[in-house]
């Protein structure tokens, strides 16, 4: 089964931080993925760039409307993802809670399963 790691940090906290020490932070995140990627059991997973370089596409009045951003105010924002293939939730939220992310603050880690879709019949 599929997961994805949703990964939020408080944008204010993370700005605050020298340069080295952010570097340092996504370097324990890179380290604690690689055996995991050659386990087969990271698929995919990246950083994302602030919530300002953001844009949020909406329909209003049946036309599409684009505004800079997103839209809701929250305390944390996304910051990145990992898509995990394990075989029970418990093994996801047990990667989750071994992240280094978590023990150097400022972030939180939501795991949330992914649909599995039936295959597409290509005609």
């Amino acid at each position: 089964m599929r997961y994805m790691l949703l990964m939020y940090r408080d944008e204010r906290w993370w700005d605050a931080k020298p340069e080295a020490e952010r570097t340092a932070i996504r370097q324990l995140a890179i380290d604690a993925s690689e055996p995991l990627r050659s386990r087969g059991i990271v698929l995919a997973g990246d950083p994302l760039l602030p919530t300002a370089t953001a844009a949020t596409v909406r329909m209003r009045n049946g036309k599409p409307v684009t505004t800079d951003g997103p839209f809701a105010e929250t305390k944390e924002q996304l910051g990145g993802y990992s898509i995990l293939e394990v075989k029970s939730l418990d093994e996801a939220l047990a990667i989750a809670a071994d992240y280094p992310l978590l023990r150097v603050g400022g972030h939180s880690i939501e795991v949330r399963p992914i649909r599995e879709l039936p295959p597409r019949k290509i005609e």
